[in-house]
């Protein structure tokens, strides 16, 4: 995998997140379809190029080597759990490495929230998360808010706007409560409107 050009979605004039109906027949040809979107999900959750490749390249080995004979419309979910796990653990071993050398760190994640009541409530500013790109004018935008949220709201954002997921989809995929995805998720898109409104 090379490190070409970011992934810029594209947003459809009904405003609904762009995903891949149809899945690929080979696993060749799905692992070539989530390649830069795996790449930009990593990169910002490490921010090192070099990090994310080998994160990216290990979550693709990893789904060949234990999962290339389950049915293909399970190879998107079997991956981003595949790849969300990848992210947990470097975020683990910076922690760890942090640590060993006395630095001081702010906690990476809120895996152990209380599941928020406000986020059952729904948003009436929210009936598409891509508004914010729109709104936005431009992805570099989004993508600087983005790398300044929390790995477990990056994580809920990137998997619901960007990939499509749904609520239960994107549960598995993070290995968490669908409360905890909303509630990440709804702390995500406060925080990113928060953000492009100063722009």
């Amino acid at each position: 995998m090379s490190a070409r050009h970011f992934y810029t979605p594209s947003i459809p004039a009904d405003g609904t997140p762009m995903i891949a109906t149809i899945t690929p027949l080979t696993l060749d040809a799905f692992l070539a379809s989530v390649e830069q979107r795996a790449y930009r999900m990593a990169l910002l959750a490490t921010r090192k190029s070099a990090d994310a490749l080998d994160i990216v390249q290990d979550a693709m080995l990893q789904l060949v080597q234990s999962y290339r004979t389950r049915p293909n419309n399970e190879w998107p979910l079997l991956f981003q759990r595949i790849l969300q796990n990848r992210i947990l653990d470097w975020h683990r071993q910076q922690t760890r490495q942090r640590r060993w050398f006395w630095q001081p760190q702010a906690a990476l994640h809120e895996d152990d929230i209380e599941e928020d009541p406000i986020a059952q409530a729904q948003d009436p500013r929210e009936g598409n998360p891509l508004e914010l790109t729109q709104r936005a004018g431009e992805i570099e935008a989004v993508i600087a808010a983005l790398e300044q949220l929390p790995l477990r709201q990056q994580q809920a954002f990137m998997l619901r706007a960007w990939e499509g997921m749904d609520v239960a989809e994107t549960a598995a995929a993070m290995q968490c409560s669908e409360g905890s995805v909303k509630t990440h998720y709804f702390r995500a898109l406060q925080t990113l409107r928060a953000a492009l409104a100063q722009q």
